[in-house]
């Protein structure tokens, strides 16, 4: 009896084993499926702001391409009248050399932006001394550039501009200090004497020039609103079911202007 008993509480310990044995191999455990990289919220509004669109086409939506076409469309017309801008200043400043500073140098010096306006308003730039030789004596025709800034420093130093004082005086100095800062030395001298259509055409190149560099700069503008709009849409397409914000961008008026705007289908 005693034996059976054994027997028994064997078998009873037993059976587990015995059942585990039974059971086919348990199941791999399954790994879980990444999700694509592009799929994940957070990669659409960064993929638009990198690139405009792109955010949009990633999730399905057709009007990325809207995005993309206006970027390609904003950068081209940036680049055109960049270099439409360089090409009118390269012609202007051909066009002030030949005819009004080569007779006073056969070098054409490169000059700064404050000096190429002048010569659009200044039909001469006058002499930066009238003396070769010995201590600065400035230019006193006021119908000049170099006159006329002579005749403000006088203005804004001395007590009566009519009446110059000695060399060693300090308002006189001062006076010199401020001449010297704005009026531009005989390398680079002009005159428009005589070529007044020629003075014109410089003027009227000065100012497409102008035009164009600053409607290029509006289009740079264009192009950060685009991406930033792309990056905005594709964020409150993953927040609003149905994508239903929908925008408008465009560059409209002249001087053009960057529009952006935002809508809701109900």
């Amino acid at each position: 009896m005693s034996g059976r008993l054994v027997l028994c509480v064997l078998l009873l310990a037993a059976l587990p084993a015995l059942s585990r044995a039974q059971r086919p191999d348990s199941a791999p455990s399954v790994l879980p499926v990444r999700e694509p990289v592009w799929r994940r919220p957070w990669v659409r509004p960064l993929a638009s702001l990198v690139v405009p669109g792109s955010g949009q086409l990633l999730g399905g939506r057709d009007r990325g391409m809207v995005y993309l076409a206006a970027e390609v469309w904003f950068v081209a017309r940036a680049l055109a009248l960049s270099g439409q801008g360089r090409s009118e200043r390269d012609q202007f400043i051909t066009l002030g050399f030949d005819v009004a500073r080569a007779q006073f140098t056969p070098y054409r010096l490169d000059a700064p932006w404050e000096y190429y306006e002048a010569m659009s308003h200044w039909v001469e730039s006058g002499h930066y001394s009238l003396t070769s030789a010995g201590p600065i004596q400035p230019e006193t025709d006021t119908l000049t550039y170099n006159g006329a800034m002579w005749l403000l420093a006088r203005r804004n130093y001395l007590t009566n501009p009519d009446s110059i004082p000695p060399p060693t005086d300090p308002a006189y100095q001062a006076a010199l200090a401020f001449y010297r800062q704005r009026a531009f030395v005989d390398v680079l001298r002009w005159s428009w004497r005589d070529a007044q259509l020629e003075m014109d055409a410089y003027a009227q190149k000065i100012r497409n020039s102008d035009d164009d560099f600053r409607y290029a700069t509006t289009y740079l503008g264009a192009i950060v609103l685009n991406h930033l709009a792309s990056a905005v849409d594709a964020f409150i397409t993953l927040r609003v079911a149905g994508g239903s914000i929908l925008p408008r961008t465009g560059v409209s008026g002249n001087p053009p202007s960057y529009y952006l705007i935002w809508s809701r289908q109900f």
